[in-house]
């Protein structure tokens, strides 16, 4: 049995003081921005300082591009790929209004908590050169542009 408790600060400046208290108890965190604003996507450096500072080291992270349905995007699909990429973490886009890869981005964090928490282990720190983790999850069900290659 797996507990998500998900806490949604939306980046917003009043809740740092306390993220620092949530980040030391999570075991998963997602950290998402809108890839129709590149402020936002420009601040994702500054959230995962703050989760490295303060989370534990084997604290499971995803990167998620969320509006992916929307024609106004200014962070290209392969500009989120590098940016994970560099940073050995997996990385999703999604749609929160259409659906598109949400379900997919809960279940590859659940997953790999399930698959480190059952295991044993936690999860480590990438050494240097490691290969970045690649999403392929399936969730049965698929809608809106992902099922036409999409953006997502």
């Amino acid at each position: 049995m797996v507990k998500l408790q998900i806490w949604d600060t939306a980046g917003q400046e009043r809740f740092r003081t306390i993220t620092s208290a949530y980040y030391r108890g999570a075991d998963g965190i997602i950290t998402v921005y809108d890839v129709t604003n590149q402020e936002s996507f420009d601040h994702v450096q500054d959230w995962l300082h703050e989760v490295e500072r303060y989370a534990s080291p084997g604290t499971v992270k995803l990167l998620v591009g969320n509006k992916c349905d929307r024609e106004d995007r200014v962070v290209s699909t392969e500009a989120g790929e590098a940016f994970a990429a560099n940073l050995n973490l997996p990385f999703l886009e999604t749609s929160a209004k259409s659906g598109d890869n949400v379900e997919a981005a809960f279940l590859a964090i659940a997953s790999e908590l399930i698959k480190l928490k059952g295991s044993g282990k936690t999860a480590t720190a990438p050494t240097e050169g490691a290969s970045r983790k690649r999403l392929s999850i399936g969730t049965g069900q698929q809608g809106g542009q992902g099922d036409n290659g999409g953006c997502c």
